[in-house]
């Protein structure tokens, strides 16, 4: 079940996630519903929601319940 637009995507994320994480979100969980599509649709959508949150996790990180984006550090 892959989601067409960030207000498709469910209300938990949409009320926890900034909306580019939340871009993030559906572009990856799309991404992996569509590449790991052979272990039925239970376990299918258990790995894309999995790749997903990995994908978010990778920009931003939870300070005080709130999702920030990490800062890039600069080359050194």
């Amino acid at each position: 079940m892959p989601y067409l637009a960030n207000v498709d995507l469910p209300l938990s994320l949409r009320r926890r996630l900034p909306e580019h994480a939340q871009d993030i979100y559906r572009s990856a969980f799309n991404n992996a519903w569509e590449r790991y599509g052979d272990g039925g649709a239970e376990r299918r959508e258990e790995i894309a929601h999995r790749v997903a949150w990995s994908a978010v996790k990778k920009r931003y990180r939870k300070v005080d319940g709130a999702w920030i984006p990490r800062t890039v550090a600069a080359p050194a």
